[in-house]
């Protein structure tokens, strides 16, 4: 294993935490936004099920930064975290400064690749084309990701394309590419023996094309042009095993992309922002000194 050009730290903390929690009220909702206003493409019905939205969390006060985030709840591709690993991050982003949009996109086994994907991908031109209108900067566009929602992010920020610069709708001509990643004890590979098999079942089906394995498997898709990266996860992870986020940091290094991860060595999956941990907790700490040394963030009070 190769752990130059960036940052590895191990901690020791609890075990904290449970995989993809089933959705609360969100006590201070925002603003829902529809993807496609008019219906989504490849829908199967008209179900909220079938429409992907943001729901919008922009910041107040003197602290509000240039930044966005695209917030990406896990859950195995077949439910969302939405309030852990969504609303819940949200306001934390807001809390510093930062605007966030948390994103309900479609599920399987309803739904499966390449309409996650997409989802993901309208997702950021969408924000990007109203930046003005929420108070950011198109350049300060980031997506952070949990668990199955990791994976998205992840394969977000490695297939992306500028836009459609002829495109009748004005949001598709603008870029899918997110300016940074957080990825939190995220699922990365869809290749054995790591694999977390439920998000691979889920997103790709029962028996999918050994070349879609590959293009899926986000450590196989790292390049120069993959965003700056900040990984979180714990060694025994008992649901998604660590070697995802190492191989993903690898790729990025290899690739000389700016990266830093940070492995606890005790917490259970799905620990979220980990309030209750007093060890684990630590990690929002880091991220938050990650973003605000890259001008992500508002600075410390």
């Amino acid at each position: 294993m190769h752990f130059a050009k960036a940052c590895f730290a191990v901690f020791v903390v609890i075990s904290s935490g449970a995989w993809a929690q089933t959705p609360a009220a969100n006590p201070n909702p925002g603003k829902e936004v529809l993807l496609w206003p008019t219906g989504a493409p490849g829908a199967l019905g008209n179900e909220d099920a079938d429409k992907p939205e943001l729901t919008v969390f922009l910041p107040s006060g003197p602290n509000a930064t240039k930044t966005g985030v695209v917030v990406v709840p896990g859950g195995g591709y077949a439910h969302l975290a939405i309030e852990k690993e969504g609303f819940a991050i949200a306001r934390w982003l807001n809390d510093h400064g930062v605007a966030a949009f948390v994103l309900r996109y479609r599920l399987g086994p309803r739904y499966h690749h390449p309409v996650e994907l997409g989802d993901a991908q309208r997702a950021v031109r969408l924000v990007r084309a109203h930046a003005a209108e929420y108070g950011i900067a198109e350049d300060h566009l980031g997506m952070w990701g949990f668990s199955a929602g990791g994976h998205l992010t992840a394969t977000a920020g490695t297939r992306f394309d500028a836009g459609d610069a002829d495109a009748n709708d004005p949001v598709e001509r603008k870029s899918c590419r997110p300016d940074f990643l957080i990825l939190s004890y995220p699922v990365i590979t869809m290749t054995s023996p790591a694999v977390h098999l439920g998000s691979k079942r889920n997103l790709l089906g029962e028996n999918p094309d050994p070349a879609l394995v590959m293009a899926l498997s986000a450590e196989e898709q790292v390049t120069p042009q993959t965003p700056p990266t900040f990984l979180f996860s714990t060694t025994d992870d008992k649901t998604v095993p660590i070697a995802n986020s190492v191989m993903f940091y690898e790729a990025l290094v290899r690739a000389g992309v700016p990266a830093e991860m940070h492995i606890f060595q005790h917490g259970a999956h799905g620990a979220g922002l980990a309030a209750a941990n007093p060890q684990l907790s630590v990690w929002p700490d880091l991220l938050i000194k990650w973003m605000r040394e890259r001008g992500y963030a508002a600075p410390a009070q």
